[in-house]
């Protein structure tokens, strides 16, 4: 098998010579070479020119020259090309007869003129050069009679596929295939998207298992299809599908478990996009749920990736899960001697004061416990808004408070501690009994040892100044 396709890769090569020879290399051809090479430089420079002047008079905007530099200037100097070298046709078939160079030329810059237009639909620049370039070689291989040689060659090369053989032709259209089979179910799975998104009567959650079993659908039967396109026999895949299967469950048991929990949050909607959730010390709405991660999109804008296994175990806080309604509660400590039901009645109108603490149901303030620094009161207060955060809400109505407080003449209470000092026994103690009934003792002295010491002192500095007088 390799000394025939070394054979016929050989004879494609000598009958390639001889073409060229007979048609691109003798004088005439290569006068009508640079008669096309001549005809593109010079329609590109005088396209350039107009499209400058053109900018200068609508305004040489980044907008306008971004465009003007990636497609007027080629598809409008491709047009004045092909005009230059039909007119050169025009003048030269009354002297050498048909010329084969210009009209290939004709015919090569007319198909790249058309892939071009056709290919400026797709918004990705890279995938339609791609594209482009892919169809203009075809076409350029079409139109100068090499595309039925090499399809030939191609055709004649198979590769060993277990009991079966596939050409090379095959794996090439098989690729071609499966690359527009897949562009086209990406699109439609985006159209699809977008219509689904305006079903407002079903659950977010929903929304997005439609669309992305959807997905996962066409790109299946695109990849299926190709396979078909090749002509293999999805049975002699059979051991490469359990290798793959072996693969997956020891070397990418994560991204499958990922990939399976993701489906689980989608099917028994505990989470959804939008939700506000607190997990593993991060707190945000849900901005959507991917295949492999849930995006949550905290407060200060920073968004986590979190890996759907982690959604499911471990403990997720979904402050929006059922409704959008969330109590906070806020403890304060006013002092014994303040008015205790003024001081509720403060925290109340402190809460009202809010727009974001809903009037039904209403704020309202319970007395928790008779502690021992002071009375401890706890604000109970509702919003629907938790998106917006729970946290500030609380530090907003606190402020309130404090406010509030001070001009009535509420007080907040200071810790409380009692001291107690024992004389009992030949060492003095010190016990101090704090508010949690901890007793620090430390040895002090009395106030009549201390005396006793001052008077000892002074008969001392007496002595010592009566014995100076004497010397």
């Amino acid at each position: 098998m390799e000394e025939e396709l070394r054979a016929e890769l050989l004879a494609f090569a000598n009958e390639s010579w001889v073409w060229l020879q007979a048609n691109l290399l003798a004088p005439l051809r290569l006068v009508e070479l640079a008669i096309v090479i001549i005809a593109y430089m010079a329609s590109r420079f005088a396209c350039g020119k107009m499209l400058k002047g053109l900018l200068r008079a609508f305004g040489d905007k980044p907008v306008i020259r971004k465009f003007s530099d990636r497609f007027l200037l080629s598809v409008m100097s491709t047009a004045m090309a092909i005009l230059l070298i039909w007119t050169a046709m025009l003048l030269l078939e009354p002297l050498i007869g048909r010329p084969y160079i210009l009209s290939i030329a004709t015919s090569l810059f007319s198909a790249w003129l058309v892939i071009r237009i056709a290919v400026s639909v797709i918004a990705n620049r890279e995938l339609a050069r791609l594209i482009a370039g892919i169809a203009w070689t075809l076409a350029a291989l079409n139109i100068i009679g090499l595309l039925d040689p090499i399809l030939t060659v191609l055709e004649g090369a198979h590769l060993p596929l277990g009991d079966a053989s596939v050409s090379v032709l095959d794996i090439f259209q098989g690729i071609v295939t499966f690359g527009a089979l897949l562009w086209a179910a990406l699109a439609i799975s985006g159209l699809m998207e977008k219509q689904i998104v305006n079903f407002s009567t079903l659950p977010p959650s929903a929304r997005v298992l439609v669309t992305k079993s959807g997905k996962i659908l066409l790109v299946s039967i695109a990849f299926l299809t190709a396979l078909n396109a090749t002509g293999i026999d999805l049975t002699a895949l059979a051991v490469f599908g359990g290798a793959l299967g072996v693969g997956i469950g020891f070397g990418l048991q994560k991204v499958v478990g990922n990939f399976i929990s993701g489906i689980i949050l989608l099917m028994d909607r505990s989470i959804k996009p939008g939700d506000v959730i607190e997990t593993q010390g991060t707190y945000g709405t849900i901005n959507r749920l991917a295949a492999r991660y849930t995006s949550v999109i905290t407060r200060d804008g920073t968004e986590f990736l979190i890996p759907n296994e982690d959604m499911i175990t471990q403990p997720v806080v979904n402050w929006s899960h059922s409704h959008r309604l969330v109590r906070r509660r806020i403890p304060v400590q006013v002092s014994y001697e303040s008015d205790i039901r003024r001081a509720m009645e403060l925290m109340v109108q402190a809460a009202g004061e809010e727009s974001r603490v809903l009037s039904s149901p209403e704020p309202r303030t319970l007395l928790k416990e008779f502690a021992a620094d002071g009375v401890n009161l706890e604000l109970r207060m509702w919003i629907e808004d938790p998106q917006n955060g729970v946290s500030n809400i609380a530090s907003d109505v606190m402020l309130h408070i404090w406010d509030k407080f001070h001009e009535d003449g509420i007080e907040f209470p200071y810790p409380q501690r009692v001291v107690h000092f024992k004389t009992d026994g030949p060492t003095p103690k010190i016990a101090i009994v704090t508010a949690e009934g901890d007793t620090d003792e430390g040895e002090v002295e009395t106030d009549d040892a201390i005396l006793a010491e001052a008077e000892a002192a002074k008969a001392e500095e007496q002595a010592e100044d009566g014995d100076s007088k004497k010397g």
